[in-house]
């Protein structure tokens, strides 16, 4: 009997460390995302004072889960870990018992951008949660004790999550779960209508068969490439656009949807004089190698002409056009980051801290911009594929 209650508790830890796991994890890959989330709650909480902070809490409340959750499937110190678990999660159900019942606009962000839930469906989410850690946890002399190398490869998986964090932190997610992703098309629009949402479509041949598929499901290399289109996302009717506009407020959303662009993206320009002399010499850069460049910032940000006379640099002005904080940052989660477009399908993405340097920008300006989508697009996913399947081999292998 007592063989069967622990098998049962370890159970309901896998599949809740399972879900915590997964669920950090989606948070870490996109700390600016995780950081927006937690200002919302700020806001929801009326701690609007703790906002500067966000993106750091954000991402040490993601590290948190996410290693609660590598404790609870490897199986280490379980009464502890449990303990914690459970906290967390009581903590989690009480908050989204408060969204269920004052209705805030504004998403959970349990598993990041990649999967949207309604707040009923969070609050449900979590009683089952708290159900199964209660489970787990009670009473705690049941639980049993870990295989000694259990506590290594929870060592080793702490270590590659945090290296995950970091490399987070200071580049663009590995995987975008936003609307702006690449292989998604935007469409010119004038006043103030909203444009359709598209998304790239590949065709593939094998064997005389062909069959279409999209950026995150592309087969095997056994598979012949024909040719690639675009068509409307699966339940989507209309999004909103860049939106860009220029000084005097007329819709230029065309300038993104016209042949190749690099368009650099600011949404805090509170910068120094540094940062805007090499956002200038990127802007000049790619103009050499036959791209249209863009600065798009903020309309409600401080005038930025001081800021580039300080630098010298007032001469990409004719460069720079407007949209909302909403959409620049969800566009490029890094702050001055570049945006590669192709007849206003986004191409590729690069951070602040890795603008592409000359012999990249020739390198880009000589090949196909949809198998620079597809070439870069396979190897981010593989990647992250990559190291989800080495986490999870770690922690349930060794």
């Amino acid at each position: 009997m007592k063989y069967v209650v622990q098998r049962l508790k370890r159970f309901c830890g896998y599949i809740a460390g399972f879900v915590f796991f997964v669920g950090g994890l989606l948070k870490l890959v996109d700390p600016v995302g995780a950081g927006l989330v937690m200002d919302s709650y700020f806001d929801f909480l009326h701690l609007g004072f703790l906002s500067p902070l966000a993106k750091f809490i954000g991402v040490v409340f993601a590290l948190v889960e996410t290693v609660a959750g590598a404790a609870l499937i490897t199986g280490v110190w379980r009464k502890v870990s449990g303990l914690i678990a459970l906290s967390l999660q009581v903590f989690f159900t009480i908050l989204t018992a408060l969204l269920v019942i004052f209705k805030p606009e504004m998403d959970c962000g349990c598993f990041g951008e990649a999967v949207e839930m309604t707040h009923m469906q969070t609050f449900l989410k979590n009683i089952l949660l708290l159900v199964l850690l209660l489970a787990y946890t009670l009473p705690l002399k049941y639980l049993g004790k870990p295989k000694k190398k259990k506590y290594v490869s929870f060592g080793v998986v702490t270590v590659s999550v945090v290296a995950f964090a970091v490399y987070s932190w200071l580049y663009i997610p590995m995987v975008d779960f936003t609307d702006y992703k690449p292989g998604v098309q935007l469409q010119a629009v004038e006043s103030d209508s909203q444009g359709d949402m598209y998304e790239a479509v590949f065709v593939y041949e094998k064997d005389g068969e062909s069959q279409e598929f999209d950026l995150e499901h592309l087969p095997d290399s056994t598979w012949t490439f024909v040719e690639a289109k675009t068509r409307m996302k699966d339940g989507v009717s209309e999004r909103i656009p860049l939106s860009i506009t220029d000084a005097d407020g007329q819709y230029r959303d065309e300038l993104a949807a016209d042949g190749r662009v690099m368009l650099i993206s600011v949404y805090d320009t509170d910068a120094k004089p540094a940062f805007w002399k090499k956002t200038a010499e990127e802007l000049r850069l790619v103009e050499q190698f036959g791209f249209t460049p863009l600065l798009l910032i903020a309309p409600s940000s401080e005038d930025i002409i001081p800021s580039l006379a300080e630098a010298d640099q007032t001469d990409i002005l004719k460069w720079v056009y407007f949209s909302d904080y909403k959409t620049i940052i969800t566009l490029n989660r890094s702050n001055g980051g570049m945006t590669y477009l192709n007849d206003g399908t986004i191409i590729r993405k690069w951070a602040r801290r890795a603008l592409p340097v000359e012999s990249e920008l020739k390198e880009l300006s000589e090949s196909d911009s949809f198998e620079t989508e597809i070439d870069t697009a396979t190897s981010r996913s593989l990647t992250f594929q990559g190291f989800l399947l080495y986490v999870f081999a770690i922690m349930l292998l060794l």
